[in-house]
């Protein structure tokens, strides 16, 4: 990271990112460029500081595609944007908080871990329980990113 000043180095602090953010973009290989997703996510911080972040979507599609071909991705979620100006300076930046990384994408298929990951993506964006009909697991695809590299930056 070219300005050191602005990276977060804390775990803790680089978790709280991801969970105040909302949407999660990967991007993923295909051929000569890239291809960029937002999507919703769920994720899971374990004891031995170890991230897994969840996904879920239709059966097929290009996204499912590329994945199959090469399950590396990167991944990049942001927030708390705020337009920052100056009169004086006749200048303006953006302040926002980012988390950027990378790891390995498994589809999940056993009918529990599915149902595991799904209630993880609820509860992102839910924060009492919220029962979702449970008919809808075995069509739905689900895939988890193993994280191996995360960094965070904090642009005040």
């Amino acid at each position: 990271m070219r300005r050191n000043d602005r990276e977060i180095k804390n775990f803790d602090e680089i978790v709280e990112v991801m969970q105040n953010c909302d949407v999660c973009r990967i991007a993923l290989f295909d051929e000569d460029y890239p291809y960029i997703v937002p999507m919703n996510y769920g994720m899971q911080v374990f004891e031995s500081g170890k991230i897994e972040l969840y996904f879920h979507c239709a059966s097929e599609g290009k996204k499912l595609d590329l994945i199959r071909k090469n399950n590396n991705v990167c991944f990049e979620m942001d927030c708390q944007h705020q337009l920052r100006t100056d009169d004086v300076k006749m200048s303006c930046t953006m302040s926002y908080k980012s988390v950027i990384g990378r790891g390995k994408i498994f589809f999940i298929n056993d009918k529990q871990e599915k149902f595991e990951a799904l209630l993880q993506i609820m509860k992102h964006y839910h924060k009492e329980n919220f029962d979702f009909n449970r008919a809808v697991v075995p069509q739905t695809t689900v895939f988890k990113i193993c994280v191996d590299e995360i960094k965070g930056k904090n642009r005040k």
